[in-house]
């Protein structure tokens, strides 16, 4: 019987169908790491484990590639608050994600990369754009040109007419195109930079992930993970990004786990409702917490209550 996946690409149901018969490669974006991790990131990581799990149960070689995000304008602003590196403050907070996993019962993926220790490789991948006619050089930045890749929006099904009229206000005014988005940005007094053809600078977000994916994946490969909330606009630019460089499909299938809400609201930093991963496991069987979790189907909105996570504890009893 064939595995069957709900691709956010298409919109429905799938076989699972790997580029190599009998692998299955996998990528899933993983946390920027400058804060302790909340249930939300718990839950993420959760349910790309028991996919993982499951696939390999069904017999599948797995390759399972989850990155950290350790370059980013929050490192660097409590790297500068701290008066610390950006390296220092992300380093300790890769060892609480990793301390934070362990307590959930999380394995660590077969490759953990991080985004500073592929700046040759997301480099690389820029020069290709450049050359390809997508991707233009300005003051030392680099941004993509969004009407240069005319089925961008494709994942999340998004106008680009619809998208230009929602654009923020603030946008860079020296862009050819509001939509247009940055795939290196030029150093600025006090930030880490690395060297380029355009000057000193540091690599835009969404860049990081296509390198780092094409690095240990291939161009093309099975299974690409994240948040819903990740749709847009990051898996929607590595898209365009990775496909206007290589001229090839660069997923399979794009499954994504929807959001832990807490009074209706989505858990998240920004607005200061979260409930760290630590706390959870002092208060909880952890055992407890991950069937809490699976208890709601991983792309359904999950509504946090501490009574449901004791309801699972006596589940889990029984069991």
């Amino acid at each position: 019987m064939a595995l069957r996946i709900f691709n956010t690409f298409s919109r429905r149901k799938e076989d699972f169908v790997p580029v190599v018969p009998g692998e299955a490669r996998v990528y899933v974006c993983g946390v920027t790491v400058y804060d302790l991790c909340h249930i939300g990131h718990a839950r993420s990581a959760i349910v790309f484990d028991i996919i993982r799990r499951y696939l390999r149960f069904r017999g599948y070689a797995v390759t399972f590639i989850k990155n950290y995000t350790d370059v980013d304008d929050r490192i660097i602003q409590r790297a500068n608050e701290e008066g610390v590196t950006a390296s220092a403050v992300s380093e300790r907070y890769i060892a609480e994600y990793q301390t934070d996993m362990a307590s959930i019962g999380v394995a660590p993926a077969d490759v953990e990369p991080k985004a500073t220790e592929h700046i040759p490789q997301m480099v690389a991948l820029i020069q290709r754009l450049i050359a390809r006619g997508v991707a233009y050089p300005l003051e030392g930045d680099v941004y993509f040109e969004v009407r240069r890749f005319p089925s961008y929006g494709k994942l999340s099904g998004k106008n680009l007419d619809e998208l230009e009229a929602g654009a923020r206000v603030d946008v860079n005014e020296r862009k050819r195109d509001p939509l247009d988005f940055a795939l290196w940005k030029a150093s600025k007094p006090g930030e880490p930079s690395w060297p380029s053809p355009w000057g000193p600078g540091r690599p835009g977000w969404h860049i990081e992930c296509s390198a780092m994916a094409m690095q240990y994946l291939g161009e093309t490969f099975d299974l690409h993970g994240g948040g819903e909330d990740l749709i847009f606009p990051h898996h929607e630019n590595e898209i365009a990004q990775s496909e206007g460089a290589t001229g090839k499909p660069f997923v399979r299938c794009w499954t994504h786990n929807g959001f832990v809400n807490l009074h209706t609201e989505k858990m998240s930093k920004p607005l200061g409702n979260t409930l760290l991963i630590r706390d959870m496991v002092r208060r909880h069987d952890p055992e407890a917490l991950r069937l809490y979790f699976l208890g709601t189907h991983y792309r359904h909105p999950l509504e946090y209550a501490d009574e449901r996570i004791a309801e699972s504890g006596k589940a889990l009893g029984r069991l």
